[in-house]
């Protein structure tokens, strides 16, 4: 059957006026999501949504299927160690969301006790879970038992005491990212009256398991404050530990590894400053570690030692790439200067230091070079030397260091991850740099000898090489037949990295190219790349997204290009949209922040004041200027000329207000009517998240959804071949 008419948003006069410039805004009355016509509107939206995409009703259902099948019935995560209990995270089979179990240490050795864990966790791996005995294991936190049934169930922390009696944990069930925190009494399994009803990701314990740290945020969601509960107490009694006045700033808050410090961190995009509060004096006023000072970065790892051991801070102070220098713990609640610092490991301009992780006898440092993130381990006794670097075992992949909680360790687990290589866990030992592999996540029926991933590099406009993680089947030639889908984020120094993903496959098993486009903005080349993608170089990022589209022809057929980015990355795809319409036969924009000029005006709603120096201030002539030249929702491509496009949007979202893309669309169609029913919006209406729908499955059938309409545009859904390129032009199919 036909699909109904797109809804209609009636433009109404509107104009903003800045620096001598107007701008018409017709669609600004969608902005006031308590309205019942803007609400009766999403709905609209959301209902031709589903009739437009109906007739993929079928392909979903068996993408979905197919998706799941790699998606084990009962999943089980490496171990992590505390004094009395090893840890770990289970996905039972039927369940959307995880299981949190804990299995007793007993009198045995820490190294003992961690062969005969992991000696369970292998087999469990290899797809012999019947052979653990789960009766020595005990519940720490189902998940799903929060499940309230509103449709979102996210978890925003789960810590343990040091005594490990008692659990905090606080979920999300409408996708707005606030949580309500709650006390869980381990030895009864019941939560204990304390309640927060609005907290935000972070939290700490005191030493004595008393007192509980954690941070809230205002009505910007902008993370300001940090709070102490002691439990059973009311409240309304907690005590405020720490603010932060300043907008452009948001607060983070965790523990050190050595259990001694809760760590405090306030940051901008570019200048920040930490506190650290001794866990055993958790009512001491924080005291600042190096003071603030604009354009300085750092943060913060502690090592124990004899008058409460030293700190190793990551800081971009006099080093761009970032440097490492030792300071010591701050002695009183006056704190320190940068004056107390001193470099231990100069800047290597070739590698972005990314963190420091300190463990008794080694520190582990995560680096980003190359494209690639890797871990260097080194001894105390020589932080400058080379160490011990390790690498991933996968073409394009990367490791990380796991969840390792104690601090006396001497190996460490590292998660080894790429595209279409199921995550392998390897327990590397930091004094040798010795590698065991202790088990790699399941994925029935999933081959990797079947793909091929690879890394290229192509020049943008500019001459400036940019990397591309190409990943196929391995029949599928790259000699301009094949089909492709262009991936990319490019914003905050934020990288996407590999991760094997059970919905994938499904696209290279139909013959399609996946390229992961690494564009100037992220962080994949350092914190050059960075800064040569943010505020007046922001072009950047689209144009390395557009050359490589070009530059991908010839490899890939060029008239049957896919393109999807999420929020940042949904701004990339409207303004390639905007400059190159042409260029595509699909755009995915997820929760895209396309109306850039006006949002960031508005200091009111989430993510502007403390984005100013991500995207620019548009309160200043010159800034406004170079980001209305690139604003999607004030740059509407030409009738005529566009490709089919998709776009997502939630109701709840607070990183981007779902009145964003909603205008965007309204624009779209009203500017080209012919073209308006190729325009679907899917909105979430109910309760939903930034980043898609929850639960593991849920999550792969939202997948399955985009996945058949964009194979729905770029091949022949029926067969996987190629379509008869005779039927596009000007834009259609």
């Amino acid at each position: 059957m036909k699909p109904p008419a797109p809804p209609v948003a009636a433009p109404r006069t509107h104009a903003h006026r800045e620096h001598g410039v107007e701008r018409p805004d017709p669609f600004a009355w969608l902005h006031d999501v308590s309205s019942p016509e803007v609400l009766a509107h999403l709905a609209a939206e959301r209902s031709y949504y589903d009739a437009a995409s109906a007739h993929l009703h079928s392909q979903v259902v068996g993408l979905a299927s197919e998706m799941a099948s790699r998606v084990p019935n009962d999943e089980r995560s490496p171990s992590w160690d505390r004094s009395r209990y090893s840890y770990y995270t289970e996905h039972p089979a039927g369940s959307e969301y995880a299981v949190i179990r804990r299995r007793i240490r007993g009198n045995k050795s820490h190294s003992e006790t961690e062969s005969v864990a992991d000696q369970d966790f292998t087999d469990v791996f290899r797809g012999r879970s019947e052979g653990a005995d789960k009766t020595r294991d005990e519940v720490v936190l189902d998940v799903g038992e929060l499940d309230t049934g509103s449709g979102h169930l996210e978890l925003g922390l789960a810590l343990v005491s040091p005594d490990e009696q008692v659990l905090a944990h606080a979920v999300d069930t409408t996708g707005d990212e606030v949580y309500r925190l709650r006390f869980r009494d381990l030895r009864t399994g019941a939560d204990l009256p304390d309640e927060v009803a609005r907290c935000y990701y972070g939290g700490a314990w005191s030493a004595d398991s008393r007192e509980f740290f954690y941070i809230v945020h205002d009505d910007a969601y902008r993370p300001h404050q940090v709070w102490r509960h002691r439990l059973g107490s009311d409240v309304a009694d907690d005590v405020l530990v720490l603010s932060e006045p300043d907008e452009a700033h948001e607060l983070h808050l965790r523990a050190s590894r050595s259990g001694e410090l809760v760590i405090i961190t306030s940051e901008s995009r570019t200048t920040g400053e930490t506190w650290v509060v001794a866990t055993a004096d958790p009512t001491a006023a924080p005291r600042s570690v190096g003071g603030r000072r604009p354009g300085v970065v750092y943060r913060a790892e502690h090592v124990r030692g004899p008058g409460g051991g030293h700190l190793l801070l990551v800081t971009d102070d006099g080093a761009e790439e970032m440097r490492l220098v030792r300071a010591p713990v701050p002695a009183t609640a006056e704190g320190q200067d940068e004056t107390s610092w001193v470099e231990v490991r100069p800047e290597d301009p070739a590698e972005r230091l990314e963190r420091v992780d300190a463990f008794a006898g080694h520190v582990v440092l995560g680096l980003r070079t190359q494209a690639e993130h890797r871990l260097r381990l080194l001894p105390h006794d020589d932080l400058a030397g080379p160490g011990l670097v390790v690498a991933s075992g996968f073409p394009g992949g990367a490791v990380h260091l796991g969840r390792c909680t104690d601090y006396d360790a001497t190996a460490v687990t590292v998660h080894d991850r790429a595209h279409v290589e199921p995550t392998r866990w390897l327990e590397v030992d930091l004094a040798s740099g010795g590698q065991r592999e202790l088990g790699r996540q399941e994925a029935p029926g999933h081959d990797p000898a079947r793909y091929v991933t690879e890394r290229r590099w192509f020049p943008s406009t500019d001459a400036t090489p940019v990397p591309v993680t190409l990943v196929r089947h391995r029949d599928t030639p790259l000699d301009g037949t094949a089909p492709a889908l262009l991936y990319a984020y490019g914003a905050y120094e934020y990288v996407f990295e590999p991760d094997f993903d059970p919905a994938l496959p499904s696209l290279l098993d139909r013959g399609v190219v996946f390229a992961h486009v690494h564009v100037r903005g992220g962080g994949e080349g350092g914190r050059r790349w960075w800064l040569d993608g943010r505020l007046a170089a922001k072009q950047h990022s689209f144009t390395d997204h557009l050359a490589v589209a070009d530059a991908l022809d010839g490899l890939v057929d060029g008239r049957r290009l896919a393109t999807r980015g999420l929020s940042a990355g949904g701004l990339l795809q409207g303004a390639v949209l905007s400059q190159r319409p042409e260029r595509w036969r699909a755009v995915v924009a997820e929760v895209p922040f396309v109306d850039v000029v006006t949002t960031m005006l508005d200091a009111s709603i989430p993510l502007t004041v403390n984005e100013w120096e991500e995207w620019g201030d548009p309160r200043r002539p010159d800034e406004h200027a170079w980001m209305l030249a690139y604003s999607p929702y004030d740059n509407l491509p030409p009738a005529g000329s566009r490709p089919d496009l998709l776009v997502t949007g939630a109701l709840h979202d607070p990183r981007v207000l779902v009145h964003e893309p909603a205008k965007w669309v309204a624009a779209l169609r009203h500017s080209d009517p012919g073209w308006g029913p190729r325009c679907l919006f899917r909105c979430e209406v109910g309760a939903g998240a930034h980043s898609g729908p929850s639960g593991r499955l849920g999550h792969l059938h939202y997948e399955a959804e985009v996945y058949a309409w964009v194979l729905d545009k770029i091949t022949d859904q029926e067969t996987g071949q190629d379509t008869d390129q005779d039927s596009r032009k000007d834009g259609a199919r």
